[in-house]
């Protein structure tokens, strides 16, 4: 396999200076928007609504709510699908706060495509888990957001994802490392596959297990390179969270 990395090879996991870094990468002829977070130091959240329980929906948005406490975005992506009125189709907990209760059963679209997943935040650690395992291991998660599908099941692609599929979106995921203190956000540059898609978090990125974020809407924010993707209101979003200097 052919992989055509646009850093400087191992650097890339070097330990970093900044809350998070986002790079370049370019695998097997598809481009994308890598960023890592060490969530073991790193104020990592998930965002929905302000505190008058009003939708927030875009980066501009959550960095307005958090301007009065003296933080800002390092870095956010939208983080799991929602419905027309933006509430998470699945699990969702924000602030150790449940919101919406975990969805086992197979349903219609990508969600529903069995096996999906949660993406978990704890003290000192972030893991993405497939939802029964999720359920049956009941971590207790300051921030949960529930989407589908898996992209990597411990350390192999989603059993449904086809080789020669025809299926192509511009596509976000998490995937994270077995110890839980990296979490890599991944967005693609061009259309890709699932199976192109979770080829890169499997072989590149190398995390045992990754989640699908959504498709065609994905969204990232990244303040050091002063990009800020905008577009109709999201759902949940997925932040670093850093001291305004």
């Amino acid at each position: 396999m052919i992989r055509t990395l646009i850093v400087l090879g191992a650097v890339f996991w070097a330990a970093q200076a900044s809350a998070v870094t986002c790079e370049k990468l370019t695998h097997e002829d598809k481009r994308y928007t890598i960023c890592e977070v060490d969530a073991a130091t790193e104020d990592l959240r998930l965002f929905l609504k302000d505190e008058n329980d009003e939708l927030l929906g875009h980066f501009s948005s959550v960095n307005e709510t958090l301007e009065p406490t003296g933080k800002r975005l390092a870095f956010a992506m939208n983080a799991g699908m929602y419905h027309d009125d933006r509430s998470p189709v699945g699990h969702y907990v924000e602030d150790g706060q449940e919101v919406m209760r975990v969805i086992s059963n197979p349903g219609p679209g990508n969600f529903g495509l069995l096996p999906n997943g949660v993406f978990c935040i704890r003290e000192g650690r972030a893991d993405v888990f497939e939802t029964l395992d999720f359920i049956d291991q009941a971590p207790e998660c300051r921030f949960a957001s529930q989407s589908g599908p898996m992209l990597v099941i411990d350390g192999e692609l989603h059993p449904r994802f086809l080789l020669d599929s025809t299926s192509r979106y511009i596509r976000n995921g998490v995937g994270t490392s077995k110890d839980g203190t990296r979490a890599v956000f991944a967005i693609s540059e061009d259309y890709v596959t699932f199976h192109e898609f979770g080829s890169l978090f499997r072989d590149v990125l190398e995390t045992p297990n990754a989640l699908f974020f959504d498709g065609n809407i994905s969204r990232v924010y990244d303040r050091a390179a002063n990009r800020s993707d905008v577009g109709f209101s999201l759902g949940p979003i997925v932040g670093v969270v850093e001291d305004v200097p």
